[in-house]
């Protein structure tokens, strides 16, 4: 009978372990299943798009020039001052007038022997080397009052305006130059461009000038030189902008971005909201639907188009299925629920 007892319980105790195996077997195998997220998917396809450029640069006059005369002396009068806008012609400064008086004496001198000895060259009363003397001593004093002249009575050599001004009435020029003059109606700008885009950026190619100082305006511009080489150490190469400047809004110095429209391609365009940033990096990476499953693809970034986004992977192709709400929540492998 005691044996009996003790098979008895012996079994008992063998059927409730293996209940309680299959129990914890069917817990552990529920644990282990993933829940599938609900996400929405957009078809990827390849568009057309205008590739744009987009830089930034600085604003020049289009022609500046330092107003430093070849000769010292002190200063009798400026004509000018800072912001005023002169013509090309114009006078501007007077230095002392002594060694241009001089030389103007000794050109009327030449000019008045060589024109006598011309006479008697004709009727072959002088020899050739006095006459050749003569002309020589006229020709260098014309020469020398010439350049007098221009360095005593300095003018504008281009329209624009006075922007920087060193000197007063009565000082002693030494060399630092007295005005600055530079053109503010016409600007230039000097861009540097990758070379990945030397071929499509050709002179007289048309681009657009924005400053955030008249977020509102657009101003037109033109590629006018597209220099021959490319800096081996930027692997940039440059290019010389023109903008015209009738209203006088721009001025030199001021900070700007430039917009080149190049070349139309095909490209990959996703949600910008698709595309996710990996914490602490800026690496970027989307999900793709595989089959049911999220996969996990790192992209690179283009050209924003409002509100999707050009984006680069090897691992992207026409027709993949792009998640682009409640990609949040997934991670490599996450089973997938597609919602309308």
């Amino acid at each position: 009978m005691n044996s009996f007892l003790k098979i008895l319980v012996v079994i008992g105790i063998s059927f409730w372990m293996a209940a309680c195996s299959t129990s914890e077997n069917k817990t552990n195998t529920k644990s282990l299943e993933k829940r599938a997220e609900k996400v929405k998917v957009t078809t990827l396809e390849k568009r057309l798009i205008a590739r744009k450029l987009e830089l930034s640069t600085t604003l020049q006059g289009y022609e500046s020039v330092n107003i430093a005369p070849s000769i010292t002396g002190t200063i009798e009068h400026i004509f000018v001052d800072v912001g005023t806008k002169v013509k090309k012609g114009d006078l501007l400064v007077r230095l002392d007038q002594q060694q241009y008086n001089t030389a103007r004496l000794t050109f009327l001198n030449a000019k008045t022997d060589f024109e006598r000895i011309k006479v008697l060259n004709e009727t072959g009363t002088v020899s050739q080397q006095e006459f050749d003397q003569a002309k020589l001593a006229f020709d260098q004093a014309k020469e020398n009052l010439e350049f007098l002249e221009a360095n005593t009575f300095v003018r504008a050599p281009f329209n624009g305006v006075i922007a920087a001004k060193n000197y007063e009435d009565g000082e002693l020029y030494s060399g630092t130059p007295i005005l600055t003059l530079t053109q503010t109606h016409l600007l230039k700008a000097y861009v540097s461009i990758p070379e990945s885009y030397v071929p499509f950026v050709n002179e007289g190619m048309e681009i657009n000038v924005f400053s955030d100082v008249f977020p509102t305006d657009t101003f037109p511009a033109t590629v006018e030189i597209v220099y021959p080489t490319v800096d081996s150490d930027t692997h940039t190469f440059q290019t010389k902008i023109r903008i015209p400047n009738p209203d006088l809004k721009l001025r030199p110095g001021m900070f700007v971005r430039t917009t080149m429209k190049l070349n139309e391609v095909e490209a990959l365009l996703v949600p910008y909201q698709a595309v996710l940033k990996l914490t602490g990096s800026n690496n970027r990476y989307l999900f793709v639907n595989n089959n049911g499953v999220a996969k996990r693809v790192d992209v690179k970034l283009g050209q924003r188009f409002d509100e999707l986004i050009e984006v680069f992977s090897d691992d992207l192709k026409e027709g993949d299925l792009i998640v682009t709400v409640g990609q949040a929540k997934l991670v490599d492998g996450t089973p997938l629920e597609v919602v309308k």
